[in-house]
């Protein structure tokens, strides 16, 4: 049986492909305040702006491409049972070929009714945007399928039973820093490997981590090699 490596993405494995991080310096929080595009009170205050965040987001990721680290976390399936926790909502893991990713904070190419959260729709890339006025099955306005900040994170118990299950744990590109995804490392067993793969120094609550001080290209390559 094939030992389960879970691994938890944040935007530093999407950054290689061009996509625009949210928290470093000349990201997308300085350029538009969260409060105005990412929570349920900057939505019904002004929805058009909303919807034009999240279009210009989509339209940006149909540019992109997965890469090497997206590639090589692929290839890791035939030694390994890999599980993909993501904090992005971008759809570059599966355009890659992973085969189990789970989305933690929504998935930017889905739409779901603003009055029943149940009714979630895939989006057409040849017409990606979003507008005011186009409803849902029951009348409601259409928003993004996205997890914003104060509201629940309705994936994170499932994240939490896989993360308990890991014989290996990896954590790629993100700042540990946004709860409730930051507090999986809580639910990793103890003596399980934990491997991060981020060029910048990121403080967790272990202090047992194999740090590989790389890019998410570099360093999902030499984390192959080691478990090898």
């Amino acid at each position: 049986m094939k030992k389960k490596l879970v691994v938890l993405t944040g935007a530093g494995m999407s950054a290689e492909s061009g996509i625009a991080t949210f928290r470093d310096s000349g990201g997308l929080w300085e350029k538009y305040p969260v409060e105005q595009v990412a929570t349920p009170e900057g939505f019904e205050a002004d929805p058009e702006l909303v919807l034009n965040f999240y279009n210009m987001r989509r339209r940006e990721l149909l540019k992109a491409e997965p890469n090497a680290g997206h590639r090589e976390l692929v290839e890791m399936e035939k030694d390994f049972d890999v599980q993909i926790i993501t904090q992005n909502i971008d759809n570059l893991h599966e355009r890659a070929g992973s085969s189990h990713v789970l989305h933690l904070h929504g998935e930017l190419m889905k739409a779901r009714s603003t009055g029943d959260p149940s009714l979630i729709y895939d989006i057409d890339p040849a017409n990606c945007d979003i507008h005011l006025g186009d409803l849902c099955e029951i009348g409601f306005q259409l928003r993004p399928h996205i997890v914003w900040f104060g509201e629940a994170v309705p994936m994170i118990q499932v994240a939490e039973e896989i993360t308990h299950s890991a014989d290996i744990f990896v954590i790629i590109g993100t700042s540990m820093n946004v709860y409730p995804a930051a507090g999986l490392l809580n639910d990793v067993r103890k003596k399980v490997p934990v491997y991060l793969i981020d060029p910048k120094d990121v403080h967790t609550t272990r202090y047992d981590i194999h740090h590989i001080k790389k890019g998410a290209s570099e360093g999902v390559k030499v984390l192959r090699e080691l478990l090898q």
